[in-house]
């Protein structure tokens, strides 16, 4: 059972990474164009406590400090996802990010802002009562903070939908299972409100993406809520080979293992992607297939 979609994931997929950054310079660029005007309004045209140019710096240095942490958060938030089964957990890590990300923040802040103002022969004063700065800044930063952690489990979400999010098929509450729960055969793919299945044997391989584990399908990528030990477990060992601890190939699409001076290799795969082996499987890989080469 197949769908077409009406959204062409493989083609955004191409364009993701530049999208993804670009949203990130774009919008915070923006922030800074409109609190650079705000501040310029209320330090220079109303009260004359600053030159013209002074709150372009606070807001240009706050700015670049915090798009150079985006990708911390982005990290954070795959590593404690904010799901509605992990939320009351993971929003305790959460608020704890927030101090060491505001001190990095406020603190590079403060640098970048020092040399700017150096460079134009002044000096840059943080404040007389820092404490209180810093409380201010913090409740800046907690509300960015979690706004960004917002926006990347949204983005995160629809891009699943999108994309197809894989599940094992649950078992009956009446009569047997339709499959072995041990050994599945088929995968359940929710995409855009429709449901189809995917062959265990169709999966060309698998790949761990922090607590999900990828399922590579005829060009396409549908993530699994599981560990890579626990779905390795299931899956046919006759069929599936882990070849990294991040990496699971399915044999019957595995062409050509080329070794590397590293002790590792490079794997082939049946539609010309490449997946890493590391030594330590390389050799479990090639004591399976003897001496002959794999793909010969």
């Amino acid at each position: 059972m197949t769908t077409t979609p009406a959204f062409d994931y493989s083609r955004f997929q191409r364009w993701r990474r530049p999208f993804e950054v670009g949203f990130w310079v774009v919008t915070v660029m923006a922030n800074t164009i409109f609190n650079g005007t705000v501040a310029w309004f209320d330090a220079v045209y109303r009260t004359h406590r600053a030159s013209s140019i002074e709150p372009w710096i606070w807001e240009a240095s706050s700015s670049l400090v915090i798009l150079a942490m985006v990708p911390l958060v982005v990290l954070a938030t795959r590593q404690w996802p904010m799901r509605f089964d992990t939320w009351a957990r993971n929003l305790k890590v959460h608020l704890a990010l927030s101090v060491p990300f505001c001190l990095v923040h406020v603190g590079l802040m403060i640098v970048l802002r020092m040399l700017a103002y150096a460079a134009m022969g002044s000096r840059y004063h943080f404040g007389d009562d820092w404490p209180l700065e810093l409380g201010y800044e913090y409740l800046k930063d907690i509300r960015t903070y979690f706004l960004f952690v917002a926006l990347i489990t949204g983005y995160g979400f629809i891009v699943r939908r999108l994309q197809g999010e894989a599940s094992l098929l649950a078992e009956p509450d009446e009569g047997p299972p339709v499959e072995p729960v041990d050994r599945p055969e088929r995968f359940l793919v929710r995409k855009l409100g429709r449901e189809f299945l995917v062959a265990a044997r169709e999966i060309e391989w698998l790949q761990a993406s922090g607590n999900y584990v990828n399922l590579h399908v005829r060009g396409r990528d549908y993530p699994l809520r599981a560990t890579m030990a626990g779905i390795e477990e299931r899956l046919d060992p006759t069929r599936f080979v882990r070849v990294h601890r991040s990496y699971l190939v399915n044999l019957d699409y595995l062409t050509e293992m080329e070794p590397l001076e590293t002790g590792d290799a490079r794997l082939t795969m049946r539609d010309g992607a490449t997946v890493p082996c590391s030594r330590r499987f390389r050799t479990q890989l090639r004591e399976r297939f003897g001496d002959t080469p794999v793909g010969a």
